[in-house]
């Protein structure tokens, strides 16, 4: 295979989303600018012996509605939220495969726990039987947490490469960034990307919670999520999928393909600190920051909306916002916010998500807003623009999501509104 030498701009032609606040990419993106929070009690299993009681679940899907009953058998949930997700950006991108070459079309997909509901399902029929192994033929590739890409690319025909990144809470962001320098080396024509998260059950919650993670307060779980607050408690867990199409810009022009926005940039660092604990002076997130401008070719000054990982964790919020300082300053202009707070934490899919958040600001100059935080950290108070209750309009070039992930990872990507 010939590889470009000359790096390919990279376009972003196609967006699909399954989230929380919206089934679709419109109806999320409507509930983020209007400040809709989508947490509620779990409806999913019987919360009355766990500490955490409510999260951020998809309202009104259902897997039939999507898929031939044997077909869905086969697909774990955070499968079949990827398949869903990934056809409306197809849709979007107004793709017809068969007029592609499909050894140049590749799929990179993120996920932290892959198919954890399938594998909670399967290890509790063993342990509660007499012995027998008697697991479903589909238990194996239901669970391995590749299978989403893979899946992919059978039900389009994608030959192009291929694979899965996992790095905790940054790995849709990372793959978003491995696509965007697949297509910028020439390696690939184009790439489907995202990530998906169905971690809503109870070896999820339960295990969160364990680690102290998840907020647990049950009053009222459309709060819960109050990110740089200073009665922040944890994080909201929530479930589903972001698909973006990413393609040269070449490639897009020559089919005729909507451009939505620019790929610029992508930072990848590690805190190198903690199993779980974030860097106490963001250290790993001020890399990856310099990282992505460096790459971008930007001055900080140059960002205007940063979307920040920002999960609500009392450790997490205030290393970020120092990290933040570090790169940017303070009452610096930016414009930041937590969408968390809106869509929970739908950790290997969070960046897919955000990313989306990031691209629609910069085609409709738009921030979205951070709900629920109205007491601020007297380290931050006053320092930083952080979007407080309201979306704001303003003109937005170039926006930022970071992204980060248990056991330090880093990944932070930059967006450009599109221009000929």
């Amino acid at each position: 295979m010939k590889i470009n030498k000359e790096l390919n701009r990279v376009v972003v032609t196609g967006l699909g989303a399954l989230t929380p606040i919206g089934n679709n990419v419109d109806d999320f993106w409507s509930s983020l600018i209007n400040g809709v929070s989508g947490a509620g009690n779990i409806t999913k299993f019987d919360t009355t012996h766990f500490k955490t009681k409510f999260a951020c679940e998809l309202k009104g899907i259902n897997a039939q509605d999507f898929f031939e009953r044997n077909e869905a058998r086969k697909y774990d949930p955070f499968t079949q939220y990827a398949l869903i997700a990934v056809d409306q950006a197809v849709q979007n991108a107004n793709i017809n495969f068969d007029k592609l070459n499909k050894n140049r079309v590749g799929v990179i997909w993120g996920s932290g726990n892959g198919g954890i509901q399938t594998f909670q399902e399967q290890v509790m029929e063993f342990a509660l039987g007499n012995g027998t192994p008697r697991f479903n033929p589909y238990f194996i590739p239901k669970m391995i947490v590749d299978i989403a890409s893979g899946v992919i690319s059978i039900k389009y025909g994608l030959r192009g490469p291929n694979f899965t990144t996992v790095s905790a809470c940054a790995s849709s962001n990372t793959a978003i960034i491995d696509a965007f320098n697949y297509i910028r080396w020439g390696k690939a024509d184009m790439i489907i990307t995202g990530g998906s998260e169905a971690p809503i059950n109870e070896t999820s919650i339960g295990g969160f919670n364990a680690s102290k993670a998840l907020s647990t307060y049950n009053e009222d779980p459309s709060k819960a999520s109050r990110p740089f607050d200073v009665k922040r408690d944890g994080f909201v867990m929530g479930e589903g999928a972001g698909a973006l199409v990413l393609e040269s810009y070449e490639h897009a022009v020559k089919r005729g393909a909507p451009i939505l926005a620019e790929v610029v940039g992508g930072g990848m660092a590690a805190d190198a600190y903690h199993l779980t604990g974030t860097h106490p002076e963001g250290e790993g997130a001020y890399l990856g920051i310099l990282e992505a401008l460096a790459e971008a070719n930007l001055q900080p000054g140059e960002i205007d909306y940063l979307n920040v990982h920002a999960t609500s964790t009392p450790m997490g919020d205030a290393s970020e916002l120092k990290s933040v300082e570090r790169v940017f300053g303070f009452n610096s202009g930016l414009n930041i916010s937590a969408t968390k707070s809106m869509t929970g934490h739908l950790l290997g899919g969070a960046g897919a998500i955000e990313a989306i958040a990031c691209i629609k600001a910069t085609m409709h100059d738009i921030v979205p807003p951070t709900i629920n935080t109205t007491e601020i950290d007297a380290d931050f108070e006053g320092r930083f623009n952080l979007t407080l209750g309201a979306a704001q309009n303003r003109k937005v070039n170039y926006a930022m999501s970071n992204t980060f992930g248990f056991g330090g990872h880093i990944a932070t990507s930059v967006f450009k509104k599109f221009e000929e």
